[in-house]
């Protein structure tokens, strides 16, 4: 299934396993240096497939025995697993390895984490556990014995019998081997119970390492406020008798999904006042939400293959964002969803790692765990949602969940039940899926005798392997405005199929303000030559709360542009508008402190770069820096008053009216620090009762003369808690002047603390170092020397991070030719080591190619 010169496995050469399996029964013995597990599995022929050859996949295992119907085999055995002849009929594998969880530095398939058995079978981690079809279309029941003498022994499904050093797992419904999980270690729990409606009891329990049960209660709620939401909304009800949670200090990714036992990276799940600030309170509210809801949008029905992995991940990514939207700010989560689509996604889209939502190819699976995947995939729902409308959209998911319940579905699988529901072709809908880039849409616009006309013309932009793109359906939501400020027509969705398309709006008596692309109902990039006037009457009075940030948005962009390419100086306009923007308590206060953020430095780049100017990353900072300042001058007169109404006096609550306040005073507190020096987020610090407020001032006085002292107290208060010096990390890199953030990552990887093992370690530096943009661009190069290093030494323990975190280096096109060089280098320099990871030369080879 694939060319196997490159090693590259296309979507087209899909063809079902030759066998499908009844039962699959395991047996662990654990051992750190020599685990054994026994397989026991109940084949039988596949009638929908044309090719009955029988191969198991297996990587990094010693195999000690194999037979068929209880009789010994010969078996032939590669790199990449196992063929032997089988019966023409059913019949039962057995098999017996020994594997290594302790050398496993990998973090797939079994390991240890900090003395704590952990599997990761996602995408293809069950190889290295044992030999077996290991890809996603292939589901069975799972009964698993657990034989040790580890206090806590957890496995999918509902607990069976239990004894002297010995525990099973039953689970009852059918699943691919990449949704297996077991867990091991001296744990303890935090209980709770949940009844769903149709009156099961539930029994839920958060697994953590002694001393960390205190952080876990945050979470246990989020997870009954989750099942309640999924069976209000989505009418999904849980189907074990328990679902189990637990905290892994090692692991690559936020969670995972696993049917009854969701395995959590510890940043994920533990939470308190003292140690996490409302930001990681709403993650973890969000990821547990994720993987809950993966219960039916990824386990009841999987994907056929991993091309169809946006079909789990963008669904969910689209529920997890309702969820959120519903129980927190609707408004303000869209806005934050834009942001980051824009900044991730948009990104990769003009670049050479764009790829369509569902990819035609790939050589490594881990590489494509994508936002384009992730994210762009979630957008994909949302518009559809848009287009069938609320009522639709419920119908088709409903009978999505009834049609292919225990199946693994494809993309088509799913836009046939919005078809089938609602009438509608959507063919031309498909190309979402298909064809990669940003799509842009060019809007003019002309008023004639009381009829206001817009006319979009879309063009996406060639991407590597697609160089022609053919016109999609876009959704696009508009509103009126008068130059009054008065809205004269609410939202409508204009449905946009040609390359060039006119939309006509009657008894339009005078020329109209348009609001463009409302609750940004596509991702899509709105290109329309407009006036800073028409943008301030927006940021003012436009009453959709995305195109009121988009407005304040523009204008920084505008504002920005002209200092970095022209040198001109901070617009009035503009700092006016974000004082009287700051001002008004009609508006959430976080929105307010979203509204008041400014471009990211590496937005700014790529904005520049799509206008053909060279970005000077350089220059960018300053500019930024110029802007900040100037805000601070133009805010002095209410900085303090809006600091003081928004502190809170209340005991700490992670809620949505307590975090906008605080999201707001320390918005402003920051400018504050800009003209005071640091005095008071001194005296914030000082007082600080939780670590938003703590962390927030630790921010500004990182930007004083005051960094070092500060940094030490920090460290010196938090030094037993690992995920707060994560923050101490990252915080000290993305805080570092440009010219700095090297050395300063540099200084901290010869930290004791520092461990290139741990992800979450690893990504708090070197991760770090590439989001401080200008620091990572420093012109010397030490930036981009520091990061290849890192990677390399990374690659042969942990390739699946090492290969993600080589992302940092996909806009080097954008650059000057001395950076282009400079960054070619480093990834030369990558390339040419011999045992460098098939994951790693993936994504180098792409980024260099394209």
């Amino acid at each position: 299934m694939g060319d196997s010169a490159s090693g590259k496995i296309y979507l087209r050469d899909y063809k079902p396993f030759g066998f499908l399996i009844d039962k699959v029964d395991l047996v662990f013995t654990l051992s750190p240096n020599a685990t054994r597990v026994k397989s026991r599995i109940s084949f039988f022929p596949n009638p929908a497939a044309d090719d009955s050859g029988f191969f198991l996949h297996g990587e990094n295992l010693k195999l000690v025995s194999a037979k068929i119907d209880c009789i010994d085999v010969q078996v032939n055995v590669s790199e990449k697993g196992l063929t032997c002849d089988v019966p023409d009929g059913p019949f039962v594998w057995e098999a017996e390895v020994e594997i290594n969880p302790a050398e496993n530095t990998a973090l797939e398939g079994l390991y240890m984490s900090n003395g704590m058995y952990c599997t990761q079978c996602e995408a293809e981690g069950f190889r290295k556990i044992t030999y077996y079809p290991d890809r996603p279309d292939v589901m069975a029941p799972f009964s698993v014995r657990i034989e040790g003498g580890e206090k806590t022994m957890l496995s999918n499904g509902n607990p069976g019998t239990a004894g002297n050093g010995f525990v099973e797992w039953n689970d009852p419904w059918p699943k691919p081997a990449y949704l297996f999980a077991l867990v091991a270690g001296d744990l303890v729990n935090h209980p709770g119970t949940y009844t769903t409606k149709s009156g099961r009891n539930v029994d839920l329990n958060i697994w953590v390492r002694h001393g960390d049960e205190g952080k876990c209660a945050f979470a246990m709620e989020s997870l009954v406020k989750s099942m309640q939401w999924d069976e209000d909304v989505y009418g999904r009800e849980y189907d074990l008798d328990v679902f189990n949670i637990v905290a892994v200090d090692d692991f690559n990714m936020g969670a995972m999904e696993n049917k009854g036992l969701n395995v959590f990276n510890s940043s994920c799940v533990l939470a308190s006042p003292e140690t996490s600030t409302d930001e990681n309170f709403e993650r973890i509210e969000a990821i547990i939400a994720h993987e809950y809801f993966h219960n039916w949008t990824g386990n009841r029905i999987t994907c056929r293959d991993w091309f169809q992995l946006s079909l789990k991940e963008g669904l969910t990514v689209f529920r997890d964002s309702q969820f959120t939207g519903d129980v927190r700010s609707g408004p303000v989560k869209r806005v934050s969803d834009a942001i980051t689509l824009r900044s991730i996604q948009f990104r990769e889209d003009s670049g050479p790692l764009a790829h369509p939502v569902r990819p035609e190819s790939f050589i490594e699976i881990n590489n494509f765990y994508t936002a384009t995947v992730y994210i762009k995939g979630a957008e994909l729902v949302g518009m559809l949602k848009t287009l069938v409308g609320c009522e639709n959209y419920h119908k088709a998911l409903d009978l999505y969940f009834n049609r292919h319940d225990g199946r693994a579905a494809t993309i088509e699988d799913w836009l046939k039940v919005f078809e089938d529901t609602t009438g509608r072709d959507l063919s031309q809908f498909k190309l979402w899926y298909s064809q990669a880039g940003t799509p842009r849409l060019k809007v003019t616009d002309e008023h004639v005798d009381n009829t206001y006309i817009l006319t979009f013309e879309q063009n996406t932009p060639p991407t590597p392997g697609q160089d022609v793109k053919e016109p999609m359906v876009v959704p696009i939501a508009v509103g009126l405005m008068d130059t009054n400020g008065e809205e004269i027509m609410g939202t409508r969705v204009l449905e946009m199929t040609e390359a060039r398309q006119s939309f006509s709006f009657q008894d339009v008596r005078e020329r109209p303000v348009p609001s463009i692309l409302r609750e940004f109902s596509a991702p899509v990039i709105v290109e329309r030559e407009t006036t800073d006037e028409e943008r301030l009457l927006l940021l003012a009075h436009d009453t959709d709360p995305f195109s009121k940030w988009e407005a304040g948005r523009s204008l920084a962009e505008k504002n920005l542009a002209a200092m970095i390419v022209d040198r001109a100086p901070p617009e009035a306009g503009f700092l006016n508008a974000m004082h009287s923007m700051a001002c008004d308590d009609s508006l959430d206060p976080a929105f307010r402190a979203l509204a008041l953020k400014l471009p990211t430095q590496d937005g700014m780049s790529q904005i520049l770069h799509d206008r053909g100017i060279t970005p000077d990353p350089q220059a960018i900072w300053a500019a930024l820096e110029t802007l900040h300042h100037a805000m601070a001058e133009r805010m002095r007169d209410i900085a303090p008053r809006l600091y003081e109404k928004h502190q809170v006096s209340l005991p700490y609550k992670p809620d949505t009216e307590q975090s906008g306040a605080r999201a707001l005073a320390n918005a402003v507190l920051t400018l504050i620090t800009r003209m005071d020096g640091g005095k008071l987020a001194k005296s914030q610090y000082e007082g600080a009762d939780n670590m938003t407020q703590q962390l927030a001032a630790f921010a500004c006085l990182l930007q004083t003369d005051c960094a070092m002292p500060y940094a030490k107290r920090f460290y010196d208060q938090w030094s037993g808690d690992r995920l707060v010096i994560d923050k101490w990390f990252a915080y000290q890199v993305l805080h570092s002047p440009p010219d700095q953030a090297t050395a300063v990552a540099k200084r901290l990887t010869d930290h004791p603390d520092f461990n290139m093992k741990n992800p979450n370690r690893f990504r708090a530096v070197l991760g770090s170092l590439s989001m401080n943009t200008a620091g990572f661009h420093v012109a010397s190069g030490s930036g981009y020397r520091l990061y290849a290093d890192w990677l390399l030494k990374l690659d042969p323990l942990n390739p699946q991070t090492a290969a993600r975190m080589c992302s940092a280096f996909s806009t080097w096109k954008r650059h000057d030719d001395k950076r282009q060089s400079q960054i070619r280098e480093q990834l030369k320099r990558i390339q040419d080591v011999p045992t460098l990871s098939v994951d790693m030369r993936e994504m180098t080879d792409r980024i260099l190619n394209a």
